[in-house]
């Protein structure tokens, strides 16, 4: 039996139908006060960029993907069911919205860094390898 998400209470479809004033109580204290400031500092170009972007995608209007920057920008319930691609430093990472990830930050799920495989020691790593024949 498959558990429906309920995001503190209210399901996908009613946190769509919520206002971002309605939403604020429900999040987090950092990601409501930064919402709370979107009006001056949150809200910036590239974010208010997206938003629109947001609205042409959700719409089927929007040619190509949806590719960002903002990896500070809190995921709304609007962004649910769409395709993002977050840059992570280097290439832009693909992120499927869930109902799950409303509240968390888009760079959360583009992560910078990668796991560190080491190699065999090169010549000279050691004092031993010094007198190693190369071949």
């Amino acid at each position: 039996m498959v558990r429906e998400f309920k995001f503190k209470g209210y399901s996908p479809e009613q946190l769509q139908s919520l206002s971002i004033e309605n939403l604020l109580p429900l999040l987090n204290s950092r990601q409501r006060r930064s919402l709370d400031k979107r009006v001056s500092s949150y809200m910036n170009d590239e974010k208010r960029k997206l938003r629109e972007k947001l609205k042409l995608a959700r719409d089927g209007k929007l040619k190509g993907q949806l590719r960002t920057h903002a990896r500070d920008m809190i995921i709304l319930p609007d962004m649910v069911g769409l395709t993002i691609y977050v840059h992570n430093g280097k290439d832009f990472v693909q992120v499927n919205m869930k109902p799950e990830m409303i509240g968390h930050y888009l760079g959360e799920y583009a992560i910078t860094n990668k796991r560190v495989q080491h190699g065999t020691p090169g010549v000279g790593a050691s004092r031993s390898s010094l007198y190693v024949p190369l071949k």
